[in-house]
């Protein structure tokens, strides 16, 4: 067994809740929704934390504005703590260099980031997972077995179809899914509404599209006022 298994379950022990945030593909708004949600729980005065396991294409730190300052170190590396959400992303140490990762490379990357990252004690660690069913996915649902998804979806057909087959995965492994969050609604009825409710599942937000949301992109308290944001910002009531 690999020691670094026993090392991510010590440095967990303190975390209340596990929201994993996923998606069928990449594209969709689920880095936009996970940062979006961790703003929202800080707002509501929980201890939160966020982490971009998407390997090779991180953006988190774009939402939140974070750019260029290496995490402290303290017996492992302390994630920074930015507008009250405490973040780690392996962009800390990439910088705006590439991560072509694949196969064990992948699993040796995940296992790291989780074994040297000291969280504390926190209500929700909110999880942007890697986009579809990728070896990133599955490792990151093993080391970390006790997470709770959420299920980003847009109105469009083809990414219906691939949550569908994401939505059906998470059910016959067993996993606890919170809900459905649909993305760049348009006005209207929701064809989401209809995926949800095959699923037994809750429509849990719509979020518009939002013309302001670019130029709010890195300053957090911008990102908070925009229409998407607030539409997500009850989310947590339902659960």
């Amino acid at each position: 067994m690999d020691p670094r298994l026993a090392v991510i379950q010590r440095r967990l022990q303190n975390i209340n809740r596990f929201i994993a945030v996923t998606g069928g593909k990449g594209g969709i708004g689920k880095s936009f929704v996970a940062s979006a949600l961790a703003l929202s729980l800080v707002k509501q005065g929980h201890r939160v934390g966020l982490l971009d396991l998407d390997l090779t294409g991180p953006c988190d730190h774009l939402f939140l504005g974070i750019r260029g300052a290496f995490p402290e170190e303290d017996f492992g590396i302390l994630p920074q703590n930015h507008h009250g959400i405490q973040f780690m992303s392996v962009v800390h140490f990439l910088g705006e260099h590439p991560a072509p990762l694949r196969g064990e490379d992948t699993t040796q990357a995940l296992l790291e980031l989780l074994a040297i990252t000291r969280w504390g004690e926190l209500d929700y660690l909110v999880l942007d997972m890697p986009p579809g069913l990728s070896d990133a996915t599955l490792d990151a649902m093993r080391f970390l077995p006790g997470a709770e998804f959420l299920v980003v979806s847009t109105p469009s057909l083809i990414v219906r179809e691939t949550v569908r087959r994401s939505l059906h995965f998470l059910r016959s492994s067993g996993r606890q899914v919170l809900g459905v969050v649909e993305n760049m609604a348009l006005p209207g009825s929701s064809p989401v509404q209809a995926l949800a409710e095959a699923f037994e599942l809750r429509l849990l937000a719509r979020l518009p599209q939002d013309p302001d949301l670019e130029a709010a992109l890195g300053d957090p308290e911008a990102l908070w006022k925009t229409q998407a944001v607030q539409a997500l910002a009850g989310l947590t009531q339902a659960w």
